[in-house]
């Protein structure tokens, strides 16, 4: 077998070694946690493991492998600020892992790794340390098998004892460091101190490839530890730090993982080489970065103002400012990622799948930043002048993070511009703002652990796994079921029984009831025993394989152990189902419309409506919603039947299932397809999906689909309400109820109403040409009678007056009309129009020479009426909000010439 030597090779390698070890392979989950709240992203191999190391999840294979896409920008494990300079930070990065869910531990784990390091890889034995948790010396002992003991370092908890985030499983840890350096201490002898243990978790010549985490612990939020039901491994080997080692280059950068997106930004620049040696922080930046927001598009995330999509933001930012440093003046990030898909697509595939919609979202968004980058100088333009202005030279933190935090503009930037304006920044007053404001998002608590959910990993022990019958049509009868146990849902108290008004939870030994979960809301129903009636209002899962029936008792009394009848509402699940099988359809027929990118990002299945969640960066025309509605109809017709079949993860992959977002998945997977009429031997499937949902027998039992809605959820996702079934023929019912109505009143047939309101729009829209010629006829034989109330003003004629008018135009045109049938003059004319105030004023060449001002007057007129205007001083219109005060202002023209004449 030939050493591996590519980064594609390695990865290779590594999953066929721990597969012939007996370890199941697992696809990389996204990175976006599934069922996880306590983490922005996926930042280890494990987190889609984790249930199964706290022993809450039995796998059917006790060991797995794995290559899992990796983010650490955030939190305990935030790598961002050291990408760029280190030779080894990333934020985005690939994990190979081998994970055991109590089968083996500390003994195996180390043997593979040696074995996999020095006999796969053939990694120089001289060059590799080992560190283990300081008083480790079971882990020591299995090393020194192996290695000299002087090559086996202890390290307190900082270094050698791992924990996925705040809480969760957790343990000490042993990890592998490969010397990167010259070996030999004399062909550099002021190297020579750090060919040594001095030099581990200290120089970077020292590259940490491989973490064997030793998992015993479960970390609650208050930092207690409790042994785990069974002792794991979970291991972590960075694909780029061990290809570094591989092929002897002296930075990840200088991996094949890397070289062809730096090549492709050197070809974007026309850098020479130099050029490019000199611009190396920028170059690693972008690559890094461009990187990240590739994979992290391609899952989902677009950019945004919070949480994941605000980090997406901010890296994207940082790499798009540091283009501008290097010499970009254009667009460049969606160029550069496309590097990153011809790269790693073949084996991330949904990079290909998705490349359409992740080069748009990155386009938008250094679009979208130019615009930020143009307001931001302005806004710093206008706050330097002001310092300039009172002689300060520093430039305060709460403004530098204001310019950041509102405006999203970089403090780099701002420092960068403040000092070639011979400003300095207060960077204190900066990073206290920035301390303020994670105190204040730490206090929001958004990724805080469920309580509720807290109570029955409690109890986990203890709590009995619940069968569901509800995928059987027969199981909406009545079934019988026992009551297992009664939970407390406030407390986690296990109760003996539950009296008339308790709310509780009861726990079945099995259950008709679908618990709420995959988008689809929870049954509800009644639960019976000879003793006790209760209502369940919801069910849910708090634990995998437990229902919680959240009830209400409204007679009687329940007790733990006795035999019950459960009915679910089958009216309400039924149309629950409805509109499950149509998000199915739907689902389908957006991407044909809109393009494969429109994959679902979440739903809500109830029984009165659907809401479904997908990715689109621009709103969905009337056209479009039009086809994907007659798509869904036309798939309902066809009567599809409804498949559902149980097979391995692996199976279905193969199958091209689709796999929706943020949603976490067994090594068995449910694949629920809508199938027609083959060609050949099978059935066609027009729509695949892993679902654990409730659905019909065949589409045509929906009857039919409405889309009621479309709007935006965040940037880049989009979202359709629809109706189906009894809610789309009310809907239906409702509108030709309505039609028939406006028919009626209208004198015409529903058929001919259109023809008949473009016939009435016709006829009023000639009444009212015609009632603005009487009103414009009357305005005008308002003005001889005008004429004889004309007052002089030191030799100049002024006319206020109120009149009747249609509009601003047809005031003016009177003014007009007055002012030159009187020669030197003045006129005011005011007007309820819209029930509102409207001035005009109007002057002549020789009043205007005489200081007449018709801006100034028809202003301090307009105050009167609780408005203001101006305008030239020939011409000028002002408004208000009080019209009973239009006598009032008018009043007070002839004073106010006075004084302008004067």
């Amino acid at each position: 077998m030939s050493v591996p030597r590519t980064s594609d090779e390695i990865r290779q390698a590594f999953l066929d070694f721990f597969n012939e070890m007996g370890h199941e392979v697992v696809p990389s989950s996204s990175l976006v946690p599934a069922g996880n709240t306590t983490l922005l992203f996926t930042n280890a191999g494990m987190n889609q493991f984790t249930d199964a190391l706290l022993g809450l999840e039995k796998r059917p294979n006790p060991r797995a492998t794995s290559a899992q896409k990796v983010m650490r920008v955030s939190g305990k494990h935030n790598d961002l600020e050291n990408v760029g300079p280190s030779n080894r930070h990333q934020t985005f990065f690939e994990m190979l892992g081998n994970f055991s869910f109590g089968n083996y531990f500390k003994k195996e784990a180390i043997e593979y790794a040696w074995m996999f390091v020095t006999e796969v890889l053939k990694l120089e034995k001289e060059r590799l340390w080992v560190t283990v948790y300081t008083d480790d010396d079971e882990a020591a002992g299995y090393w020194a098998k192996h290695v000299a003991p002087e090559r086996v370092l202890r390290f307190g908890a900082a270094e050698n004892f791992w924990t996925m985030g705040e809480t969760g499983p957790c343990g000490p840890n042993s990890e592998i460091f490969y010397y990167t350096g010259p070996i030999d201490p004399f062909t550099q002898p002021e190297r020579a101190l750090e060919d040594g243990p001095q030099g581990v978790n200290v120089s970077d010549d020292y590259n940490e490839i491989w973490n064997l985490v030793f998992m015993q612990y479960d970390r609650a939020a208050d930092g207690t530890l409790t042994p785990l039901p069974f002792q794991s491994i979970d291991t972590g080997m960075g694909l780029e730090r061990v290809s570094r080692a591989v092929q002897g280059v002296n930075s990840n950068y200088d991996t094949d993982l890397f070289v062809p997106i730096l090549n492709r930004i050197q070809e974007l620049l026309g850098d020479t080489d130099e050029q490019r040696a000199e611009k190396w922080i920028g170059y690693r930046v972008i690559a890094d970065h461009a990187r990240s927001a590739t994979f992290l598009i391609g899952d989902g995330v677009v950019p945004g103002n919070e949480g994941r999509s605000y980090v997406l933001r901010l890296i994207l930012r940082r790499a798009l400012r540091y283009g501008k440093m290097i010499g970009f003046t254009g667009p460049f990030i969606a160029e550069v990622a496309r590097a990153v898909i011809e790269k790693m697509g073949h084996h991330y595939t949904e990079l290909r799948e998705q490349e359409s919609f992740i080069l748009e979202a990155l386009k938008r968004e250094e679009a979208s930043f130019q615009r930020t980058l143009d307001r931001g100088i302005a806004l710093l333009d206008d706050l330097m002048n002001e310092l300039r202005g009172r002689g300060e030279s520093v430039v305060p933190g709460e403004q530098v993070f204001r310019l950041y935090d509102t405006f999203g503009f970089p403090y780099d930037l701002t420092r960068d511009i403040a000092e070639e304006n011979g400003f300095t920044i207060d960077r204190d007053g900066f990073d206290q703002a920035m301390a303020a404001q994670r105190a204040r998002a730490r206090a929001s608590g958004t990724f805080n652990v469920d309580a509720w959910a807290e109570h029955y990993r409690r109890l986990a022990d203890d709590l009995p796994q619940t069968a569901f019958l509800g995928y059987d049509y027969a199981a909406l009868e009545q079934v019988p079921v026992q009551v297992v146990a009664i939970v407390d849902p406030e407390s986690g108290q296990m109760l003996n029984e539950a009296a008339t008004g308790s709310e509780v939870e009861l726990l079945l030994d099995r259950s008709p009831f679908y618990a709420e979960g995959g988008g689809q809301v929870g049954d509800t129903g009644v639960i019976e025993t000879e003793y006790g009636r209760a209502l369940v209002q919801e069910v849910q899962k708090p634990v995998p394989g437990v229902w919680a029936h959240r009830v209400t008792v409204v007679s009687g009394t329940i007790r733990r152990g006795e035999m019950a009848r459960a009915t679910v509402d089958a009216e309400r699940r039924w149309d629950i189902m409805r509109n499950h099988t149509a998000t199915h359809l739907l689902h389908r027929a957006l991407r044909d419309t809109l393009g494969e990118h429109a994959q679902q990002r979440g739903s809500l299945v109830a029984p009165d409506y659907l809401r479904f969640d997908f990715n689109h960066l621009q709103k969905v025309s009337d056209e479009e919603l039009e086809t994907i509605e007659r798509t869904v109809n036309r798939y309902i017709r066809e009567d599809l039947e409804v498949m559902a079949e149980e097979m391995a993860i692996s199976a279905a992959q193969e199958r091209g299932a689709t796999m929706l977002f943020g949603e976490k998945y067994g090594d068995t997977v449910r694949v629920v397809s809508l199938c027609g009429a083959g060609i050949g031997t099978g059935p066609s499937r027009y729509s695949q999906e892993l679902c654990g949902g409730t659905h019909l027998l065949r589409t045509g039992q929906i009857g039919s689909l409405l889309i009621a809605g479309e709007q935006s959820v965040s940037q880049g996702v989009r979202r359709i309400t629809a109706i189906t079934g009894r809610a789309a023929e009310e809907a239906v019912r409702q509108q030709r109820q309505a039609l028939r109505s406006l028919a009626r009143r209208v004198g015409a047939q529903p058929d001919q109403l259109e023809t008949r309101i473009e016939q009435l729009q016709q006829e009023l829209a000639e009444r009212d040409r015609q009632l603005q010629a009487i009103q414009s006829d009357l305005s005008w034989r308002q003005l001889d009678t005008l004429l004889s109330q004309v007052q002089e003003v030191d030799g100049v004629k002024v006319l206020a007056a109120q009149v009747e008018a249609t509009s601003a135009e047809n005031l003016r045109e009177m003014s007009d009309w007055l002012r030159d049938r009187l020669g030197n003059a003045i006129v005011v004319l005011g007007a309820a129009v819209d029930e509102k105030p409207l001035l005009v004023a109007a002057a002549t060449e020789d009043a205007v020479k005489r200081g007449g001002h018709a801006g100034n007057l028809v202003r301090e007129v307009a105050r009167v009426v609780g408005g203001g205007g101006g305008g030239r001083p020939n011409l000028a219109q002002a408004g208000g909000r009080d019209v009973d005060k239009l006598p009032e202002a008018l009043a007070k023209v002839g004073d106010l010439v006075r004084e302008q004449l004067n």
